[in-house]
């Protein structure tokens, strides 16, 4: 009896002391925590890092430092391997280590299969914590930055170009102020001293969550906790955030270059993100008026379906990238959050009538709300429709790390049990109160800027044109309403600037 009675107190005590030890560390900011997915019988295997640290934690005037930095830990070699050799090694594996950077936070990837994770985490590993810094990985990836800045995506990108400056816009003097990338000026000014200094300072262990997913042996995680716990033991503290900056009216930056299609970029600061109640019920207004690549869209119906404008016609209610198909991707969690419609591309001839149909039709959804039936169809749309976004091991980890961040055990599981709740009547409640027509910010990427600043400002009629001579009544009826809308566009709030003077230096081009 005595002995039993031993046994049952001492086991008592372990517990308790492992609870102990798992609390503290959960209190303790120094340490890094870890994100576990086990999937028996899963041959493939997930890894991430998943770094909080991003852009918005760029030093002034080495904006761009974050992301060269995490370049060079994914595309550069350690300091046992080149990148040459790192490359050769994966390419039979089949394997590779992807990283992203956003505002406040970045990540590290692989997949790898099972049989092949020893070897593969081996590399991986020492990508992470024994970088070689060498200078010609360092010239070639800032030389890449820089080409990305200065061609890439002002020359090829549109698409990305109007969303950055619609970014530059919503966060002028913000810590979110720049792209990740940088400017030039400012990744120019960056040196492997520079690269090296963030990676000590950033690169700790209460910066670092360790996540791991799919069919890996039950003793690997403690294999990459002890290996990670070699860095560090410090934190970079969550960034305090300064209020959103609003538009004042309609705020119209148009980038000038020659182009035969017109990409438009539009929206402003929302208060809240995944964390808040009221962020269900606006993502079904979202969703009504604009779901990633979908014909539920009331955006695709009116611009590209009934009138064949274009290909693209979506709004967000965070920001938004796309991930594998048309689906989110995750790790891109913020604090602060913002509304958009994207539009594009769009033949020139008709970008003044389109600026207004979509600012008519979110006039329409702010004063008139949602339908019941268009209620009924986008919640049920939703409720399914999300339950495709969690399929790969990658995505299922990105959503539990993400769900985390936002103070949820599953974030796609209270999608499931709080949509049903919802009611027609909280949807239009929220879209009163976070969305609005008449204090925009918007991006446009065309050509002949003052001559479409001038329509604008005018006032003047934009008729729309189509190749189609037969379209139908009721879409020409309601064509006439939209050529002559009226727009509260005031001159000094136009901006018209050649699309080569943007990402030079930190800020929007004066």
């Amino acid at each position: 009896m005595r002995k039993t009675m031993n046994h049952w107190l001492l086991g008592i005590l372990v517990i308790g002391m492992i609870f102990m030890s798992n609390s503290c560390q959960k209190e303790n900011p120094n340490k890094l925590t870890s994100e576990l997915l086990p999937l028996e019988g899963n041959p493939l295997v997930q890894l991430k890092i998943l770094i909080k640290v991003g852009s918005a934690n760029d030093p002034s005037g080495k904006e761009g430092l974050a992301q060269l930095t995490f370049s060079m830990l994914a595309n550069g070699g350690t300091k046992t391997m080149t990148y040459k050799d790192i490359t050769k090694a994966f390419y039979p594996m089949a394997a590779s280590v992807s990283v992203r950077v956003d505002k406040e936070m970045s990540a590290f990837s692989g997949t790898i299969h099972r049989d092949n994770l020893e070897k593969y985490y081996a590399i991986f590993k020492e990508m992470l914590l024994n970088p070689g810094f060498r200078e010609d990985d360092f010239n070639r990836l800032k030389t890449n930055q820089l080409s990305f800045l200065e061609k890439t995506l002002i020359n090829n990108m549109d698409e990305q170009f109007g969303k950055e400056i619609l970014s530059l816009m919503l966060y002028d003097g913000h810590p979110y102020h720049h792209i990740p990338a940088g400017t030039v000026e400012t990744v120019n000014s960056i040196t492997l001293d520079d690269i090296k200094a963030f990676y000590k300072e950033q690169v700790a262990q209460g910066n670092i969550t360790v996540g791991l997913a799919g069919g890996y042996p039950a003793d690997f995680p403690a294999k990459v906790t002890a290996d990670f716990s070699a860095l560090p033991q410090t934190f970079t503290p969550q960034l305090s955030l300064p209020a959103e900056r609003r538009p004042q009216g309609l705020q119209i930056i148009i980038a000038n270059k020659q182009t035969p299609a017109t990409a438009i970029s539009m929206g402003f600061p929302v208060s809240i993100n995944r964390s808040s109640d009221d962020f269900f019920a606006l993502w079904i207004a979202g969703s009504h008026f604009g779901e990633h690549r979908q014909h539920v869209s009331l955006l695709f119906q009116k611009i590209r379906e009934q009138r064949g404008q274009n290909y693209g016609d979506y709004a967000y209610i965070e920001h938004f990238i796309q991930g594998r198909d048309k689906f989110p991707a995750t790790n891109y969690c913020r604090q602060q959050q913002y509304f958009s419609i994207w539009i594009r591309p769009l033949a020139n001839s008709n970008r003044h009538f389109v600026i207004r149909q979509a600012l008519l039709e979110l006039k329409k959804l702010v004063d008139e709300g949602i339908s019941e039936e268009r209620f009924e169809l986008v919640r049920t749309y939703l409720l399914n429709y999300t339950k495709l976004y969690a399929q790969t091991l990658d995505e299922r980890l990105g959503w539990q790390m993400d769900s985390h961040y936002y103070g949820y055990k599953d974030f796609l599981a209270e999608v499931q049990a709080r949509l049903p709740k919802l009611t027609r009547k909280d949807v239009n409640r929220v879209i009163k109160k976070y969305w609005n027509f008449e204090n925009v910010y918007i991006s446009v990427i065309t050509q002949d800027g003052e001559g479409l600043k001038k329509a604008l400002v005018e006032n003047a009629p934009s008729p729309i044109t189509y190749a189609n001579p037969n379209m139908p009544k009721a879409v020409l009826e309601e064509d006439r309403v939209i050529q002559s809308y009226t727009l509260q566009v005031k001159p000094e709030n136009v901006k018209v600037i050649p699309a080569a003077e943007f990402f030079k230096k930190p800020g929007i081009p004066r």
